[in-house]
């Protein structure tokens, strides 16, 4: 094994990320290597007068089909993959000489595909053949060869060449780094051709975006990662407050979950990833008024997330209360100078689209994996079963509460009352204890409030529980064996109650 430091005199640099390869090209030169390169590399580095060899001189092989075939060649991959005490012979014979050093990054095939005009064809073209070959080739032969992929090691390569060398560790971890770049490459590729996300084999590519001070508990490491090609800044904007914490982006995501579902202002308070104040108004203060006032004591040190500019009058109010996390679409300047009093605020806005067709859980040391459930319902979707039929309001109510019973964690029962939660409960392992719960819970008269139920009731013991309370309707999935019997509770207290259908647990 040879663990010498490497001297480069001889590299081979073809990149699309055309980052700081000057400079780094520049160092080599300096430091006496013949550098071999392509196309729109090689035109850049002549540009910077850095002496350069075309790769079709070297192979006395011209490129060919657009530059489809150019690196894919005996000299180059024997160049490259050549053990030094072993294949020097063979090597000579066929004109190969020894490449040390391939610094190459690939076809932009991430950035290309998020654009939602892109067709098959111009994927097709993105697709790099010779690139990850070369690096895969280097990576292998990391003993005698170094492979850099990454931009932001260029710094510590000119170090070590300017030094007299690069150290074996050192082309290890590049190996290693390498090889990890091809298999995102790969699988990003695999992903955009796949029909869905639940065939036979599961590709997914994550980079990291930040590493978290810790995760759920302080004992816990942690770090967030976002698809290939992507950073945290395409999606989240901080403009000011603490680093983003493993539960503030849980809760954040949650918060946006539920703030998407309605078209009308509306804000949102989450505490650990669960509704605790939802309200929709005719203005977004009115909103966050109500979302507060819906259970300000577990509001204290939640998440808010609005669908509507935060202006100054709104970030007043906000700056009376302990929040971790603001998230909105836009502020005034008034509002960022009022947040500007409270430090530790995270002020975020959304950028990007945090809509999936697909999310993943890790569980029994495997992966689940199912469609993120993005159902609508709405008033035509609605089967009326009881004598009494709902209002337009109370009906209005009952789709609101819907939308946010999708997203509280089973059992979960919410009471709405003209735009806003009156009382949730949730996460219990019973529906009777979450009525319970929720009536508990609850702020102000439930006088012609409404009830949504995420699962249908399995005995009509729940719509006893309510009969008392001035509950006028009910919205749940019904598919009961006891559904006659919960209609009929229903009919025999006024109570009026809509099937949806379907089911929304949230686990």
């Amino acid at each position: 094994m040879n663990t010498a430091p490497l001297t480069v005199k001889r590299a081979l640099i073809s990149v699309s990320d055309k980052r700081g390869i000057v400079q780094l090209a520049n160092i080599l030169h300096q430091n006496g290597a013949e550098i071999l390169s392509t196309g729109g590399t090689a035109k850049t580095l002549r540009e910077a007068s850095i002496p350069i060899r075309d790769v079709a001189e070297y192979t006395e092989f011209p490129e060919m089909m657009d530059g489809r075939v150019k690196t894919l060649h005996p000299r180059v991959h024997g160049g490259i993959l050549g053990r030094r005490d072993i294949d020097a012979e063979i090597a000579a014979k066929r004109g190969i000489q020894w490449i040390d050093l391939v610094i190459c990054n690939l076809y932009p095939f991430a950035k290309t595909v998020s654009d939602p005009q892109c067709t098959e064809k111009q994927a097709w073209e993105q697709i790099d053949i010779g690139g990850p070959s070369m690096i895969r080739s280097a990576a292998k032969n990391y003993e005698w060869v170094c492979v850099a992929v990454d931009t932001t090691d260029y710094e510590s390569l000119a170090d070590m060449i300017t030094k007299g060398g690069i150290s074996f560790d050192e082309r290890k971890r590049l190996a290693a780094k390498a090889f990890s770049h091809t298999a995102s490459y790969d699988t990003v590729i695999s992903q955009y051709f796949s029909q869905t996300a639940l065939d036979e084999t599961l590709n997914l590519s994550y980079t990291k975006l930040v590493s978290l001070r810790y995760g759920e508990n302080p004992h816990q490491s942690a770090a967030y990662y976002g698809p290939a090609g992507k950073m945290l800044n395409d999606t989240i904007k901080q403009h000011q407050g603490k680093e983003l914490s493993y539960n503030n982006i849980l809760d954040t995501d949650a918060a946006l979950r539920l703030c998407q579902e309605f078209s009308e202002p509306a804000c949102v308070i989450v505490k650990h990833t669960n509704p605790c104040g939802v309200a929709v108004a005719s203005t977004h203060i009115a909103a966050f008024r109500a979302a507060h006032a819906a259970d300000p004591l577990s509001a204290f040190g939640g998440i808010i997330a609005m669908n509507g500019t935060c202006t100054k009058e709104i970030a007043d109010e906000i700056a009376k209360t302990f929040f971790e996390v603001i998230v909105a679409p836009a502020y005034d300047d008034a509002a960022h100078e009022t947040f500007l009093q409270k430090k530790n605020l995270r002020v975020l806005t959304l950028i990007g689209n945090i809509r999936q067709a697909y999310e993943y859980r890790s569980c029994l040391g495997g992966l689940l994996a199912q469609q993120t459930d993005h159902s609508k319902i709405q008033k035509e979707d609605l089967r009326f079963v009881t004598e009494k039929v709902p209002t337009d309001h109370e009906i209005a109510d009952l789709l609101n509460a819907w939308k946010v019973v999708k997203h509280a964690k089973s059992n979960a029962i919410i009471l709405y009352k003209n735009g806003v939660t009156i009382g949730i409960g949730c996460g219990l392992v019973s529906r009777i204890d979450s009525v319970r719960h929720a009536i508990q819970k609850s702020t102000s008269s439930l006088h012609g409030a409404v009830l949504a139920s995420d699962a249908f009731f399995p005995f009509r013991d729940s719509i006893d529980e309510i009969a008392a309370t001035g509950i006028k309707a009910v919205i749940q999935p019904g598919g009961s064996l006891k559904d006659q019997d919960v209609i009929a509770a229903c009919n025999e207290h006024g109570i009026a109650m809509v099937f949806t259908g379907i089911r929304c647990f949230r686990h």
